[in-house]
C-alpha cells in the first residue's frame, strides 16, 4: 500500500484547526492544521514556517487568509512543493500576488465568492509555469462547502501532488 500524502493545512480567518476543511483533510491524508494567530500576519506565516519544517508535508494546501500565507512561503522559496490555494487572499493582505516557476499550484475559487474577488485568483493563476499551474472555477462560494460535499478536494489534492515538478 503505498503511503498516505502527507498535507499541511493552513486555515483561514473564519477557519480553525478543528475546521471543516481540516477534518476533511484529516480524513484522506496525515493532516497537519497549526494554529496561528490571524490577527497578525507576520507572526501567523513565522509560526506556519516552523510548523511546516516541522511537518515535512507532500502538499501545502492554504485557505484564504491562509492561501495568503501560503503564497508567501513560496515567493521566499520556504516551501517549493505542490501546493493547493483555496480562494487565496494574497492580494487583498499585501502579499505578492504571484506564483514562483517550477511549482505545481492549484489555485480554486469559487464563482460566487463575495469574499475574495474571481479575478485575484485569475492573475495568480496566469502567473508560475503555464505547464504547472492549474485554475479551477466552481459554483460555489468563498468557503468553497461544494469541496467538501463532493469530496473533490481529496481528487484536487492528489492531482497537485502527481503534477509536482522537478
Amino acid at each position: 500500500m503505498s503511503h498516505r500524502l502527507r498535507v499541511h493545512f493552513i486555515h483561514g480567518l473564519e477557519g480553525s484547526p478543528q475546521g471543516a476543511k481540516p477534518r476533511f483533510l484529516a480524513e484522506h491524508f496525515d493532516t497537519v492544521a497549526p494554529a496561528m494567530d490571524t490577527s497578525d500576519l507576520p507572526g501567523a506565516i513565522a509560526t506556519q514556517e516552523a510548523a511546516l519544517a516541522a511537518s515535512a508535508p507532500d502538499v501545502l494546501v492554504g485557505s484564504s487568509f491562509g492561501g495568503a500565507i501560503a503564497v508567501d512561503l513560496l515567493a521566499r522559496g520556504v516551501w517549493r512543493g505542490p501546493t493547493v490555494l483555496l480562494a487565496p487572499a494574497a492580494a487583498r493582505l499585501d502579499v505578492a500576488n504571484r506564483l514562483p516557476d517550477g511549482v505545481a499550484v492549484t489555485v480554486v475559487h469559487g464563482v460566487d465568492d463575495d469574499v475574495i474577488p474571481l479575478a485575484d485568483s485569475r492573475a495568480l493563476a496566469a502567473t508560475g509555469t503555464p505547464a504547472l499551474v492549474r485554475l479551477v472555477e466552481v459554483v460555489d462560494d468563498h468557503r468553497l462547502k461544494t469541496l467538501l460535499d463532493t469530496g473533490s478536494l481529496a481528487d484536487i489534492v492528489r492531482d497537485t501532488h502527481a503534477r509536482r515538478g522537478s
